[in-house]
């Protein structure tokens, strides 16, 4: 089991990058996690992405298609690979601190 370290950010990840215990997240963690990603700083837009496949993980237990984040948020797929260079799964899913998606996010 890996851990991420970042400063004084140190968390459990699973063997593909993805937060282990939810508990652990929170801003820092999920600004960390962004920097690992290259993005220097989370804007108000990576925060509409990321709270909003935070509400949904908490509701269905399962993170959004890629067709009702899009619709959700406003942002088009290409908008969100803007924002997260690697995704929605990979960037986006991972910095919120979701699970590695199983469907196509």
């Amino acid at each position: 089991m890996p851990i991420f370290e970042n400063g004084k950010i140190r968390v459990d990840l699973d063997e593909k990058g993805y937060l282990l215990d939810p508990e652990q997240w929170n801003d820092k963690v999920a600004q960390a996690l962004a920097q690992d990603e290259g993005i220097d700083k989370l804007t108000e837009e990576h925060w509409r992405v990321i709270d909003y496949l935070r509400e949904f993980q908490e509701e269905h237990n399962t993170a959004p298609m890629i067709r009702i984040l899009c619709r959700e948020t406003g942002y088009t797929l290409m908008q969100i690979y803007d924002l997260f260079e690697n995704g929605p799964a990979k960037g986006a899913c991972r910095v919120a601190g979701l699970p590695r998606p199983d469907s196509c996010v």
